[in-house]
């Protein structure tokens, strides 16, 4: 597979843009080679510089619902170009988006609009000490809410290590205020409880984990989870920037029956554009500025042409809510096609991951947190993952992320996936 021009726009990136890339994974490293980069996509398809095709799992990690370029989104985002880029003012649009993110998620009670799913989280982790009271959060090993400080945090060697900084440049009391739990793990969360009692003002938890493969939640986590904040006074905020929308129209809360206090999204609720939600709970919301005393502010939130992308996407998930039988039927194809090369699958809707870890079982949910995430064969993975590029197919380049089915992913090309699977895992 010729890929020149990508070759020479890389070799440009790297002299002005730290490993050539401005998101970690797209260098390729972990799968060892050059990143392609992409000129064009369409449906399921993408386009790189060398003119080649790839069919696409990752759906730009996952906002992809309807495929690449769908007519509807693209049409009316052509039309809010027209009118303007940016405002900073208030736009109907906004107003429209929110009151279908409600309707949707019906626990979301008021919303506020920001420009990634990273603030997304910040914001709502600071809202929740705004209204507690208190400075300490519990999140999961394994679990990813973005790039701010206070939750680049990981474990270390047990549940009772002090956390420490997952990244260079933060500071030592932004891990201090942020307590590390095991994911699935319900003794974890009663322990750091128990320890800080009066101090945790909110638990943040992926309801369905999507960045150390994907591993749902055991029965009853979540349940625990949403109990064990209500008896010490604590929030639960669900970081539904991936599986928001995608589970299902009413995100994790409809896909799990559990209820959060605060929600954040991103991804599909921007359609793609850059743009991501946090909100839930109207007491809760009621604390950010100018109601009250928690600051938040963006001159870019609300981007009349991501709201009106968002508001698109959304229409069209809920006039054909048949998408989601439809990817979920799909991506259980595919699992299917894994397992019978002997690899461990975790699946939610149309959400899955292929763990190279052979023998552990052909279950669902057999990985169920980030240290047996850890123990696959990276290697293995690697191979896989070139030998399904050079036939055309383009799945995640890092054994901890997700594979995502869109609606564009017609059954004839999962069936050609299925078949592709089988020569490339050996």
């Amino acid at each position: 597979m010729e890929q020149r021009r990508s070759k020479q726009l890389f070799d440009r990136a790297q002299q002005l843009i730290p490993g050539g890339v401005n998101s970690p994974v797209r260098a390729f490293r972990a799968v060892g080679r050059q990143p392609f980069f992409v000129e064009r996509a369409q449906g399921p398809w993408l386009f790189d510089a060398d003119g080649n095709r790839y069919l696409d799992y990752v759906c730009s990690w996952g906002p992809g619902i309807l495929g690449h370029a769908h007519p509807r989104v693209v049409e009316a985002v052509q039309r809010a170009c027209g009118g303007g880029l940016s405002f900073g003012a208030p736009t109907a649009g906004e107003v429209e988006l929110a009151e279908r993110i409600s309707a949707c998620v019906p626990d979301v009670e008021m919303v506020r609009l920001v420009s990634s799913g990273t603030e997304a989280v910040m914001s709502a982790v600071r809202v929740a000490r705004g209204f507690t009271g208190r400075e300490k959060i519990i999140k999961f090993s394994g679990n990813y809410h973005g790039h701010s400080d206070g939750l680049l945090v990981k474990a270390g060697s047990g549940l009772m290590t002090q956390s420490v900084p997952d990244s260079a440049g933060v500071p030592a009391g932004y891990a201090a205020c942020t307590l590390t739990a095991v994911y699935n793990d319900t003794e974890s969360v009663r322990r750091l409880m128990e320890e800080n009692a009066g101090q945790v003002a909110a638990v943040v938890v992926e309801p369905v984990a999507a960045n150390m493969g994907v591993v749902p939640p055991k029965p009853g986590f979540l349940a625990f989870l949403r109990q064990i904040t209500r008896q010490t006074g604590a929030l639960l905020i669900f970081d539904e920037v991936i599986t928001g929308f995608r589970l299902a129209l009413g995100g994790a809360s409809e896909y799990t029956g559990v209820h959060a206090d605060l929600y954040t999204f991103g991804k599909i609720v921007g359609g793609g554009m850059p743009l991501a939600a946090y909100g839930g709970r109207r007491d809760v919301m009621a604390c950010v500025a100018p109601l009250g005393a928690v600051y938040q502010a963006g001159t870019l939130s609300g981007n009349p042409v991501a709201v009106t992308a968002g508001i698109e996407t959304l229409k069209t998930l809920m006039e054909d809510t048949g998408i989601y039988e439809r990817i979920d039927r799909r991506a259980g194809r595919l699992a299917e096609a894994f397992r019978r090369r002997g690899l461990t699958v975790n699946r939610a809707g149309s959400l899955l991951s292929a763990f190279f870890t052979p023998g552990w079982g052909e279950q669902e949910g057999s990985v169920t947190n980030y240290e047996e995430a850890c123990q696959c064969d990276r290697e293995a993975f690697s191979a896989y993952f070139n030998r399904m590029l050079e036939r055309g197919i383009y799945v995640a380049p890092s054994q901890f992320e997700a594979m995502f089915v869109s609606d564009a992913h017609e059954d004839e090309l999962i069936e050609r996936t299925c078949e592709a699977i089988g020569e490339s895992v050996l």
